[in-house]
């Protein structure tokens, strides 16, 4: 410090610089006035939402949109995004650079979403059994019927993956991996302002329905934004004020603020329900919350789950999530939590660099696609005593990897066409075998022929999806086990002739028959059909069965 600097300052010179920022001060001011009504002009100008897609389905207020591609191959289990009853979806797509849509689409999924739209007055009596079972239960049939899957993967955002656990727990068998984004799922001390707020000692949903029909939509907005009153009534326009001239900044600023205003009211009943059942009895956590009669066992919940949380959401924190990893029946949860509120999560750069890569990495692994794969694999490991492992995460869309080991270490590892016929080859050509698949009700027959004979395992519970591919291609493989139906014991010329025009031709596809059609076909009991079945099963060498779901 100079002696200059340690000199007192006198009144007028302390004056002289208190006017002198005061001037400057005006003058900044009157700089970035200069601009405000144009930056104004641009904000209300502001698209959002702007990824092109299309509607695929719509009842009543809802509309489902898949969105076009982006790149020139899909994966093979597209993705439905359920976003909240309140505000609008867009936010999963408000800008491109921030859109979680485009992420997804980036890395080569399907995505469609829910719109659920603004429900009337005449809508007020929809409850969340509306809303699970009817609405998201089309729209996820329609997305599997689309998409040739048997199990879709279903991500929920804020209320909307509430409504998608609830859905994962009632149909485990159509989903094939949940994702939950900053979802309301457990509330027992928690610290969130809302379980506060709507406790049953001070709230009660019923009286506010009963007065206005829905849940008015501004009304709940008002609420939010009055958690943090400061920072969202003063803070942030202050902080607009000062990057003005930042014309990026000023147009991000206004897309937001539009999602913001553009609220929807809530279905009367539903509010109420998700207000008493999910917030004031935690029931959904407790597994006792029901749903049309239907108990939702949270414990069906047996599929991957990923849990996605923000550190700083005060709306829906960590502590309303994360417990519910703990209940679900799954044995494959995934979290992942990041420093970032609620909207943050979806909106900000720093999420799409770090959380969106990562989830849209999480998808791929789910896929159903190596599932044919695994089945071959199944029938390899049963007849060598071999482990072959596969794994969709490397190479193209359309490939897999597959690895070959034994007791002594890896014998072979290649990148394949995700096809019948080349991992049959690559199987083959590595392990000096001829491959057979032999499609049946029960299931898919894997033969491998060695030089020391053939054996067979049955992959059951295969699903549609993968049924069909066998399908396509089984005119063109080998089936390694040659025996006529006669060589079953039991099975006669008569029984054999009514087998074959029922299209049960081979032993093999004995071996993968249901016992009932089997009866029907030959006219004989259930009984006799399950013994030619277990004996088939004998003569191709299957000593054993594997269940394939996924």
């Amino acid at each position: 410090m100079t002696a200059e600097s340690k000199r007192l300052r006198t009144p007028l010179e302390l004056a002289l610089s208190a006017n002198r920022a005061v001037l400057e001060a005006t003058a900044e001011t009157v700089r970035r006035s200069a601009v405000l009504d144009r930056r104004v002009a641009d904000a209300a100008s502001v698209d959002v939402g702007e990824t092109p897609s299309s509607v695929v389905y719509r009842e009543n207020k809802l509309r489902l949109r898949q969105y076009e591609a982006l790149t020139e191959t899909q994966h093979d289990v597209p993705i439905l995004l359920v976003y909240a009853l309140i505000n609008r979806p867009y936010i999963l797509d408000l800008q491109p650079d921030r859109s979680v849509v485009r992420r997804l689409l980036e890395a080569g999924h399907d995505v469609y979403l829910i719109d659920w739209g603004e429900p009337s007055r005449l809508d007020a009596s929809l409850g969340l059994e509306d809303y699970v079972e009817r609405y998201l239960d089309n729209a996820v049939d329609v997305v599997r019927e689309r998409s040739g899957r048997d199990a879709i993967n279903l991500f929920g955002y804020c209320m909307g993956g509430t409504i998608s656990a609830i859905y994962a727990a009632l149909h485990p068998e159509k989903v094939n991996a949940l994702a939950l984004l900053a979802a309301a799922l457990h509330f027992e001390d928690t610290g969130g302002v809302l379980e506060l707020w709507g406790g049953a000692d001070v709230y009660d949903p019923r009286a506010v329905v009963d007065a206005l029909g829905n849940m008015p939509g501004d009304v709940l907005a008002v609420g939010f934004a009055g958690m943090d009153p400061v920072a969202n009534y003063l803070t942030k326009y202050l902080h607009l004020f000062d990057r003005l001239e930042n014309e990026d900044f000023v147009e991000n600023f206004a897309r937001m603020e539009t999602w913001l205003g553009d609220s929807v009211d809530l279905a009367g009943e539903t509010y109420v329900e998700f207000l008493e059942e999910i917030y004031q009895e935690n029931a959904l956590f407790e597994n006792e919350l029901t749903i049309g009669g239907r108990a939702v066992d949270v414990s069906a919940i047996d599929m991957p789950v990923l849990q996605i949380v923000g550190e700083y959401d005060h709306l829906v924190p960590p502590a309303a999530s994360t417990p519910f990893n703990d209940v679900v029946g799954s044995e494959h949860v995934t979290t992942i939590e990041y420093p970032t509120g609620h909207v943050g999560m979806a909106m900000s750069n720093a999420t799409h660099r770090d959380v969106w890569p990562e989830v849209a990495e999480w998808f791929l692994e789910q896929r159903e696609t190596p599932a044919l794969a695994d089945v071959i694999a199944e029938g390899i490991e049963g007849a060598l005593g071999i482990d072959v492992s596969t794994d969709v995460t490397v190479g193209d869309v359309d490939e897999v990897e597959i690895g070959i080991a034994d007791g002594d270490g890896e014998i072979a590892r290649a990148v394949v066409a995700h096809d019948v016929h080349a991992i049959e080859r690559f199987l083959e050509e590595t392990l000096d075998v001829e491959i057979g698949l032999e499609l049946g009700e029960a299931g898919i027959a894997v033969s491998v022929e060695t030089d020391e004979g053939v054996r067979t395992t049955v992959v059951e519970h295969v699903g549609a999806a993968i049924r069909s591919e066998v399908e396509e291609a089984i005119a063109d493989v080998n089936v390694a086990a040659d025996y006529d139906l006669e060589d079953v014991e039991g099975i006669g010329p008569t029984y054999a002739e009514r087998l074959r025009r029922a299209g049960i031709t081979t032993v093999t596809g004995l071996a993968v028959s249901d016992a009932r059609r089997v009866a029907d076909a030959a006219r004989a009991s259930t009984a006799l059909a399950e013994a030619w079945i277990e004996r088939a099963r004998a003569m191709v060498g299957a000593a054993e069965s594997v269940d394939g779901e996924r």
